[in-house]
């Protein structure tokens, strides 16, 4: 078949490789975005290193998450609107059954809200801590879905390296109270 003078375009551009299973290709894969695609070895190992770091930067907004939670539990109660109390991690049969039949009845939505109200900017700040985490998260996520085992490494060894660094002093109360966030690396 003679196509004369035609010439067909050839796409410009990376040529993403996307593997849906176990794989080891250092060429040709794109890291989340096509314009994060890896065309040399060099690139990929700075593109290992700019995900170990965004391990290691998830693990520190966990615990500049709760750092700024301690603050502002500590400025609230400097300024008597709220009460430190320990609470044992466990609910009493009556806590557990009530709630249950509430959530059965939908009554749940109407229960009237504990705690301390928090000023406006303050909310502001936690959500936006917050949100970054997740984002950050999803992001992980997708990286360890390109099912390359050096993208996945990287983000297991950042999240270890972060761990280790961020994670060096343990709050034994709270950690006997079952109030410890132990999420880990979670999506969500």
């Amino acid at each position: 078949m003679d196509h004369g003078d035609h010439q067909m375009p050839m796409p410009t551009g990376p040529r993403c490789s996307m593997n849906m299973l176990w794989n080891t290709q250092i060429e040709d894969t794109c890291i989340v975005f096509r314009s994060w695609h890896v065309s040399s070895k060099t690139v990929f190992a700075l593109s290992f290193f700019a995900i170990v770091a965004l391990g290691v930067l998830y693990e520190w907004l966990r615990v500049a998450q709760r750092d700024v939670d301690r603050l502002i539990a500590r400025r609230l109660i400097a300024e008597g609107k709220g009460k430190a109390r320990v609470r044992s991690g466990r609910n009493t049969p009556s806590e557990s059954d009530s709630e249950g039949a509430a959530l059965l009845s939908g009554a749940q939505a109407l229960k009237p809200k504990t705690g301390t109200p928090l000023p406006i900017f303050t909310r502001v700040i936690r959500a936006l801590l917050y949100a970054l985490t997740v984002f950050l998260s999803f992001f992980l996520m997708l990286v360890f879905m390109t099912y390359n085992a050096y993208l996945i490494l990287a983000v297991v060894v950042g999240a270890g390296i972060g761990h280790f660094v961020f994670g060096s002093h343990m709050d034994i109360n709270s950690v006997m109270a079952g109030a410890v966030d132990s999420k880990g690396m979670a999506c969500h």
